[in-house]
């Protein structure tokens, strides 16, 4: 059975969740930064004594259908961004509202509280990898990834590949030949 925890971020996390699963007699079979798996079932007491240990230490426990949606959520975003030929023709935030069948503000605060980051950053960090990935076939100009992504402009597109990494894609694109010609130099 696997349990999902929210803050556990370190090492001492690990150890304290490990620590309350024994005192109730529980196994665990692995403990990964928020998540641990254990052997047993757990009775509902033993649930809502194990969650109000782990509130004492800052820690708590996530209910598995906040997880589920969460997953749901971040297959949609990669559906839209990665595989979807088509523009929709509504804004990301209806877009996924409609596929999932919730309240956008519901899927936007459950994302939140489980990942820690919001839903625009999540989807940011996809398009910058598709970017990244466009740039490196070679296939489209800047104007044609900006027009595929739903960018309002190369300079909106530009000033936020630099903001996640730091590069703009023209030095993106430049380091990619450059190391291409280097191999050639071998």
């Amino acid at each position: 059975m696997k349990l999902y925890i929210k803050y556990m971020v370190s090492l001492r996390c690990k150890m304290l969740v490990k620590s309350e699963l024994e005192k109730l007699g529980l196994t665990s079979i692995s403990v990964d930064l928020g998540m641990v798996e254990i052997k047993e079932e757990i009775t509902e007491e033993q649930l809502k004594i194990f969650n109000k240990n782990l509130k004492k230490s800052g820690l708590e426990l996530l209910d598995d259908k906040k997880n589920i949606l969460v997953e749901k959520i971040k297959a949609v975003i990669v559906e839209m961004i990665h595989y979807s030929e088509e523009v929709p023709k509504v804004n990301d935030s209806d877009y996924i509202s409609e596929k999932l069948d919730y309240d956008y503000t519901y899927l936007s605060n459950t994302f939140s509280e489980v990942k820690g980051m919001t839903i625009q950053q999540y989807i940011i960090l996809h398009k910058m990898e598709k970017v990244k990935e466009l740039l490196i076939y070679d296939e489209l100009t800047l104007t044609e990834i900006a027009h595929k992504l739903h960018y309002s402009s190369v300079a909106h597109l530009s000033n936020q590949f630099k903001k996640v990494t730091g590069l703009t894609p023209t030095y993106f694109k430049e380091l990619k030949d450059m190391r291409s010609k280097n191999l050639e130099d071998l």
